[in-house]
């Protein structure tokens, strides 16, 4: 498997300002500044009721996929908090940086690479004393001088306990990963699991960004969905690595992410983490650029041979069929449940023209929307279609996120679940008070099916049961 050849330059984003998908996120509960009545916080968002369910959803589906569906992967929920050690051995206390420059005049900071006119270095470039003042560069704000890049740990730091000294130092995670290799021995032990096999968590992780932004793709507090595989030495590596590849990228894919909008992009020699012995990403054409969506690492022993030398502790794995001791080699897959439900929010979007309006979907995959259906009221003001509606929400909700809603007329309302995405809406009216049936909508083709009342669950069901990957 190697790397696509795509034009960066050929694939349009799905949607070409960044502010539509904002102004979206906080209009219908999305996505809202945090702390905004205190003027908000630096790249921290929360989550509105719309949001979370998103995001949940998508947790859910990598969930589903990654372990649910196999046998040779389970799950794990480490502690934030780590013995510091664990970050020492890692290699981020030394190793976990970004090149940072600063303004002469202004004093603001910024992480090199991302400025203008540095999109192509390599990482040699980005630790060269010189490359300010050879290419150039200068603030972004008032065109003053920058300074040589300097390295920038990313890492958050606090103190454990009553005394805040050197000797009670911890880090918040900058990663979910290392909570997989310190507790290798007590899963696979108590799974029962043979090599190959993985170790799955989706989890908070912390870094203290120097450019954070573009809404919540890069944010200071995040949540990864991060993925152990943990294999025989050197060809298990290489034959995991390319198992994994194209089926990460194809998960998007099944989840309704336009296929051109994806690309492969493998790092450079120079440009490889400390511990990888090769990466390549799933990158997405976002509205500022192709960006990083999931990263695919072999990360070789360093893992677990660094935390079995630095604890002393025996991370051997013993194959009982060959006779052999061997340290294993990892194949990671991190992905961002932040980016991916980023992503599959701005793939899903499209503004479309209906009898002369301008009609915004959310083309979410069923599995993904908030809520699956909306239950509707023609008349709001007669009872008994009211009392029908909640009778069958009520039924709805015991096995899906349902919602009822009658504070427009149905035009209306049907505009506002589709730039939500809800996949379907049932409408009651009078006739639903001779006859039992209701009204089901689809979102995407907008046709309408007379149903039985009886019946709506379940056609509502095996529609969800009939797209799920």
């Amino acid at each position: 498997m190697t790397p696509d050849a795509i034009d960066p330059e050929a694939v349009a984003p799905s949607v070409a300002n960044l502010e539509t998908i904002v102004s979206l996120s906080k209009r219908r509960g999305f996505v809202f500044p945090s702390s905004e009545i205190y003027g908000g916080i630096n790249a921290v968002w929360d989550y509105g009721p719309l949001g979370v369910e998103l995001k949940n959803n998508v947790k859910r589906a990598w969930w589903r996929t990654m372990i649910q569906d196999r046998n040779d992967i389970v799950g794990l929920d480490a502690g934030i908090l780590m013995h510091p050690q664990v970050w020492v051995t890692s290699g981020h206390v030394g190793s976990f940086s970004d090149p940072l420059v600063e303004c002469a005049e202004c004093r603001r900071r910024f992480r090199l690479d991302e400025l203008p006119g540095t999109e192509h270095l390599s990482q040699t470039d980005l630790r060269d004393e010189t490359v300010t003042s050879r290419l150039g560069l200068v603030c972004p704000f008032d065109a003053k001088p920058l300074s040589a890049p300097r390295r920038f740990n990313l890492m958050f730091t606090s103190h454990m306990g009553p005394v805040e000294d050197d000797g009670n130092v911890v880090y918040f995670r900058p990663e979910t990963a290392q909570g997989s290799y310190v507790n290798f021995k007590n899963v696979q032990q108590s799974s029962r699991k043979k090599v190959p096999f993985g170790i799955a968590q989706i989890g908070k992780s912390f870094r203290n960004e120097i450019s954070p932004g573009n809404f919540v793709f890069r944010m200071r507090e995040f949540e990864q969905m991060e993925m152990q595989y943990f294999v025989r030495p050197e060809e298990g590596a290489a034959e995991a690595f390319e198992y994994w590849l194209p089926r990460r990228k194809a998960w998007y894919e099944a989840y309704g992410v336009t296929p051109s909008r994806l690309r492969f992009r493998e790092h450079a020699p120079d440009e490889l983490a400390h511990y990888a012995k090769k990466a390549i990403d799933v990158e997405y054409r976002f509205p500022f650029g192709w960006k990083e969506l999931e990263g695919i690492h072999n990360r070789g022993d360093f893992d677990l041979g660094n935390h079995a030398k630095a604890s002393g502790a025996n991370l051997e794995y013993f194959d009982q069929a060959s006779g052999e001791h061997f340290i294993p080699w990892i194949v990671e897959t991190a992905a961002g449940a932040d980016r991916a439900a980023f992503t599959f929010l701005i793939d899903s979007y499209r503004e479309e023209i209906v009898r002369d309006e301008t009609r915004v979907v959310l083309g979410l995959h069923p599995d993904l929307a908030p809520y699956k259906v909306a239950v509707l009221p023609l008349l709001k003001k007669r009872p008994e279609i009211v009392e029908m509606c909640h009778k069958l929400l009520a039924d709805l909700k015991r096995d899906m996120m349902a919602v009822y809603d009658d504070t427009a007329a149905i035009g209306k309302l049907y505009r506002r679940q589709d730039e939500i995405g809800t996949p379907w809406c049932v409408t009651v009216d009078v006739d639903s008070l001779e006859d039992g049936a209701v009204t089901v909508r689809d979102r995407d083709t907008m046709t309408q099916e007379r149903v039985p009342l009886e019946g709506v669950k379940r056609l509502i069901m095996d529609r969800m049961a009939a797209v799920r990957p």
